[in-house]
């Protein structure tokens, strides 16, 4: 294998020349370089400069080979370029796993801010549910997630909590709590519930039932779907009422109403946090770096 430090020196005497210029340009005796130069070429097998008492030309040969070390020697440049920014954190490649984002003008804020603040950065988005989320950041495959409360155990992973919100009910329209500005949760005991699967997400499954049970029953879940969305599209349909973030009620409907929920006793039972998690045992400057910016716009909790 050829020595990068061969082909620098190559490149310099097919520059210059001149064997005492390019040595002087490299910061060495003109001896060693000769030497170098025809291990070079010993090691190619042809010669690469014609060489005369008064002048040193480039062969065929070594005029094509000038090309092929200049190519190689720029490429190592710029790929040691490219390992410092990403050992700084400036370039590189993300991949982030997230619930639905789309109310959390904040974090989208701070996504956005990143986003031109490292053009370089590739990014590779993914929607997933809590449990989804946990399982790719402990096994490597995402570098980044956000998510509720998991309410399983994930001893490598780190979460912080960066929004907080209340948790609303959503009730089809003409529902007879409808004219309420505020809905006791005690009076929907009877109603019957439509809910994201646990196995999709422990611990904002265990809150809301926990919640009804401080209330004083335990829901009647009827429907269960994947997404929010969805949710949302069953109570507009009249399968039963959801509890689900109060950011949802920002999407205007005709077809659904949203209505803050009081429940004596249960004020952080109604408080639903997101989280930004990552594993603590991957190393990452670049996602750090993100870390730090989506701090920066966080409103306080």
């Amino acid at each position: 294998m050829i020595e990068t430090r061969l082909l620098t020196q190559f490149v310099a005497v097919a520059e210059e020349l001149h064997f005492s210029r390019a040595a002087e340009r490299l910061h060495m005796a003109q001896p060693p370089l000769s030497q170098a130069i025809r291990r070079l070429e010993s090691e190619i097998g042809f010669a690469l400069f014609e060489r005369t008492n008064r002048n040193v030309a480039l062969t065929p040969a070594g005029a094509s080979f000038l090309e092929t070390a200049r190519g190689i020697l720029q490429s190592l440049d710029e790929g040691v370029a490219h390992t410092r920014r990403v050992a700084q954190g400036v370039d590189g490649h993300l991949t982030m796993t997230f619930i639905n984002i789309t109310p959390y003008a904040p974090l989208l804020r701070g996504l956005r801010n990143f986003r031109r603040a490292s053009p370089g950065v590739a990014f590779e988005m993914k929607e997933a549910t809590t449990r989804e989320q946990v399982e790719a950041l402990e096994n490597g495959s995402a570098d980044i997630g956000f998510m509720r409360t998991p309410g399983i155990s994930t001893p490598t992973l780190c979460f912080e909590t960066i929004l907080r919100e209340p948790i609303w009910v959503a009730l089809p329209a003409g529902h007879r709590l409808e004219s309420h500005t505020s809905v006791e949760l005690a009076l929907l005991q009877d109603e019957a519930f439509v809910a994201s699967p646990r196995s999709l997400g422990p611990g904002f499954h265990d809150q809301l039932i926990r919640l009804c049970q401080v209330a004083g029953f335990v829901p009647r879940v009827v429907q269960h779907a994947r997404k929010l969305q969805t949710l949302i599209a069953l109570v507009a349909s009249g399968f039963g009422i959801a509890l689900v973030p109060a950011s949802l009620a920002s999407e205007a409907r005709a077809d659904v109403v949203f209505r803050p929920l009081t429940a004596p006793g249960s004020d952080e039972l109604l408080q639903l946090d997101l989280l930004m998690a990552w594993n603590a045992l991957q190393e990452s400057p670049l996602r750090d770096r993100l870390i730090e910016e989506i701090r920066s716009v966080m409103p306080p909790l």
